[in-house]
């Protein structure tokens, strides 16, 4: 139980990822938070961790809305008294050529990705500072925050930000005995991929098979997609691990897509 009674906060918990790590922590004795856009999703993922002997709840928040995610922090540690873990795991993604990309889409997307994961964390750090436990910020990043590919300038903008980011929280946070890193995976077969997928074919004039084969999975060791048991793994390594020593790092998850 390496998680035993901490309160964990995951974003885009309802599903994908998200939902992974929400009960990844929740087998190993977390009280978990699942938050996202879809209340009804949340909710429903909230009553699976609940099904299996674990502790959840439910909370609605766009995390590109500073009220709405203080609202959804507030009623976390007023029913758990504390935040422990945060996983800043909320995203979606758009693709254009950069000549071709709306403003208001680029804007879109790095409200997502990086608003989101600033406005998370800065509602939460108060709530682990004061506890005097510490905590663990963990920020979602992608593959996409060392290398860059075609079609996607705000999600490689907005990844490669969260580096910066958690650096930054790991540097403030550490006399409080915060952690903050980013988990980096390659491409993950969840319906944000799947989205993907005839998107870029019909973007790139190549087959849905091409776009997979030559484009997510060609520089991958051997061929596979990243599970999401893979990232899930990573990010109880992220929240469980019990010092200072491991923070302010990124670690890529990728089947050897990017090796740095």
């Amino acid at each position: 139980m390496k998680l035993k009674d901490k309160v964990c906060i995951v974003t885009g918990a309802a599903s994908g990822i998200g939902k992974e790590i929400a009960l990844i922590y929740a087998r190993e004795g977390a009280r978990v938070a699942i938050a996202d856009l879809n209340l009804g999703a949340a909710e429903a993922t909230a009553a699976e961790v609940r099904s299996g002997g674990g502790q959840a709840m439910a909370v609605a928040a766009d995390v590109s809305d500073e009220a709405q995610v203080n609202a959804a922090v507030a009623a976390v540690v007023e029913r758990w008294s504390g935040v422990d873990v945060l996983v800043s795991n909320a995203g979606i993604q758009i693709v254009h050529p950069v000549e071709e990309f709306p403003f208001s889409e680029w804007k879109k997307m790095l409200a997502i990705h990086l608003d989101g994961a600033f406005l998370t964390t800065k509602a939460c750090l108060p709530h682990m500072y004061a506890s005097g436990r510490g905590g663990s910020i963990i920020l979602m990043g992608s593959v996409h925050s060392k290398e860059a590919s075609l079609l996607k300038a705000p999600y490689v903008t907005a990844k490669h930000g969260l580096l910066g980011l958690a650096k930054v929280i790991a540097k403030e946070g550490a006399k409080h005995k915060v952690r903050a890193n980013v988990i980096c995976p390659g491409f993950v077969r969840t319906p944000l991929v799947d989205k993907q997928i005839p998107e870029q074919s019909k973007a790139l004039g190549i087959s849905e098979e091409d776009v997979i084969r030559k484009v997510m999975l060609k520089d991958t060791v051997d061929g596979e997609f990243t599970t999401l048991q893979d990232v899930a793994e990573v990010a109880l390594l992220f929240a469980s691990f019990p010092t200072n020593a491991l923070t302010g790092q990124s670690l890529i998850v990728s089947h050897g897509w990017s090796m740095e």
